[in-house]
């Protein structure tokens, strides 16, 4: 029998007016300058967007955690275009599952009372968006001159020159076309010191800068890179040039209160690397995991509403209210194709927002964010796609939900003005 889809929806889903998104309330605008606006609660109209699209939008998460095989316990979406959030959506469980039964090849339910309903400020283990956070904290060392992205990064941590890995340069590092395998077990090794002389004696696959292999590997040398140049662990970079200033409250690494979390997987082997059982408030990744659960390409938890923040930031060329994270020439440094850190116009996660510049990332426990800088639109799509037992899961819902929003600008009308501010949102 098909388990029920999940709890009502009462307090937890919007389109349009209510609550208001993320740490930032009740800004007007002031002079209505797009790069300054904080990010807020508003119609589909007031956003330059068609609410029937939106509509659609929401229908679609909220099925994402229904039927027989369910691509995901629960989601979070919010979505929006300028300083409007237009979509703030929460649907189906943040714990829905006491365990993976592997006779049955299917997770063994927790009563209904027991489950947990997902809720609008759900933290997520982000995994690879992890990543993101880091690429800022790059490009802003970048900026102030502490780090050259061109520089190799032995300039830095001299280790790492071994094994003819010398030419390597930051930048490669944050393009994944250094030559580095995608990732290695470095949770098999005893201590801290050992699991990154792994990475030190690892020789490169292919040439630096040949092509593209995506790779754990390269953030978490670019973590050790950080932490060299700035003498401040990455968790204290991340805190204190993005998460504080922008007043993203929710988001840090683990572990964080199990109560606020969303539930990951029965980790166990053979599907897992290593044997922990349930996890909930604790970082998936078993590498992560070995590195003390602050590390370059995963660790990081957050919600909906405060990634949404972040994309606001970036899309206003690095400002949001007060605050400057960076200048506008480094935002487009790290969104212009083709990214660093970020992935450009990938129609597999990002649908029809990409061909014109889109950026963003997906990560494995289920977690992804899409900003567009041409139609000034964001999209964060948070949900718990390894519960109770990691997947292979189809990016088909993340593109279908984006799909949505880019109709969403074309439908309202092509040309319009820039919601709350200077500039043009070109529909497409």
């Amino acid at each position: 029998m098909a388990a029920p889809e999940g709890p009502g929806h009462s307090g937890r889903s919007r389109v349009g007016g209510g609550r208001a998104v993320g740490p930032a309330r009740g800004e007007t605008g002031g002079s209505g300058e797009l790069s300054s606006a904080r990010l807020r609660p508003g119609t589909p109209e007031q956003a330059g967007l068609d609410g029937d699209e939106l509509r659609g939008l929401e229908d679609e998460v909220r099925r994402l955690s229904g039927g027989d095989r369910p691509w995901c316990s629960g989601a979070v979406v919010v979505a929006g275009r300028g300083p409007f959030a237009a979509v703030e959506h929460a649907s189906g469980w943040a714990v829905r599952y006491a365990s993976y039964d592997e006779e049955t090849g299917r997770g063994v339910e927790l009563p209904y009372a027991r489950r947990v309903p997902m809720r609008l400020d759900t933290r997520f283990d982000l995994a690879s968006l992890t990543k993101l956070f880091t690429a800022v904290a790059a490009v802003q060392q970048a900026e102030r001159g502490a780090l050259g992205l061109d520089r190799p990064v032995a300039a830095y941590v001299p280790r790492f020159a071994a094994a003819g890995k010398g030419t390597v340069t930051v930048r490669q590092l944050l393009t994944h076309t250094s030559g580095l395998r995608a990732e290695l077990p470095l949770y098999e090794a005893p201590g801290r010191a050992d699991r990154l002389a792994m990475i030190w004696r690892e020789p490169l696959l292919s040439e630096p800068g040949a092509f593209r292999r995506y790779s754990d590997l390269n953030m978490i040398v670019l973590q050790a890179v950080l932490e060299q140049v700035t003498g401040e662990t990455l968790d204290t970079c991340v805190r204190q040039g993005i998460t504080r200033p922008l007043g993203m409250a929710s988001t840090g690494f683990g572990p964080v209160p199990y109560v606020s979390a969303a539930a990951t997987e029965d980790q166990r082997r053979p599907w897992g690397k290593l044997d922990r059982g349930m996890l909930r408030g604790i970082v998936h990744d078993e590498n992560a995991y070995a590195l003390g659960g602050i590390a370059g390409h995963a660790g990081l938890f957050s919600t909906a509403g405060d990634l949404a923040v972040l994309c606001r930031a970036l899309l206003g060329g690095g400002r949001y209210g007060t605050a400057r994270i960076l200048a506008p020439a480094s935002v487009n440094a790290l969104l212009a194709p083709p990214g660093l850190g970020f992935l450009t116009d990938q129609p597999s996660f990002m649908g029809e927002l990409a061909g014109h510049g889109a950026a963003g990332h997906t990560g494995f426990t289920g977690t992804s964010l899409v900003l567009d800088r041409a139609t000034d639109t964001f999209l964060v799509l948070l949900a718990n796609t390894v519960h109770p037992r990691r997947q292979a899961a189809s990016n088909a819902p993340r593109a279908a939900a984006a799909t949505r929003l880019a109709r969403a600008v074309r439908t309202a009308g092509a040309g319009r003005r820039t919601p709350g501010g200077r500039g043009r949102g070109r529909g497409r």
